[in-house]
């Protein structure tokens, strides 16, 4: 189980992205990526529309016109969910924001609706304002779901009414 706070931003067009300073944390101590403002400016790889139709597809899914999405997880199953929000520059994904916890299964499905590869990307964790690459972004969020974090970040339990 995954557990995460981050944004999804497509890889500067400039050279690699240097290293920063190592993040350490409750999970470990993770390399990070240096990576200024104003690189962040390349949209990801697909049409705002496209997106929204590709994360349509996905089961139990529900997302609104203006980019924001819930996925939740089967009644049957353990209980996850994932908020999100999209933004857009130009009819195009300039960047996804993402909360919540989920399977990695579920995980690749639903990158694979803003990403055709994940190495096309970097990840800003939220908390630390850090950028990560997705290998270590998928190791982290591993570490906070085994941490039990998943939990912390679902919605309170509502009433049957």
């Amino acid at each position: 189980m995954y557990a995460f706070e981050c944004s999804l931003h497509a890889l500067p067009d400039s050279d690699a992205p240097a290293s920063g300073e190592p993040l350490t944390d409750s999970c470990g101590q993770w390399p990070t990526l240096l990576i200024a403002q104003d690189q962040l400016s390349t949209p990801l790889p697909i049409g705002f529309d496209d997106a929204l139709n590709q994360l349509g597809n996905l089961p139990r899914l529900y997302a609104e016109p203006d980019g924001s999405f819930v996925w939740t997880s089967p009644q049957e199953n353990m209980r996850w969910q994932v908020n999100g929000n999209l933004y857009e520059r130009n009819d195009s994904v300039l960047f996804v924001e993402i909360k919540g916890s989920c399977p990695a299964s579920e995980f690749d499905q639903l990158l694979a609706c803003f990403l055709p590869d994940e190495q096309a990307c970097v990840v800003q964790l939220t908390r630390p304002a850090v950028f990560v690459t997705a290998e270590v972004f998928r190791a982290h969020a591993a570490a906070r779901g085994q941490a039990g974090d998943g939990a912390s970040l679902l919605p309170p339990e509502t009433c049957g009414w």
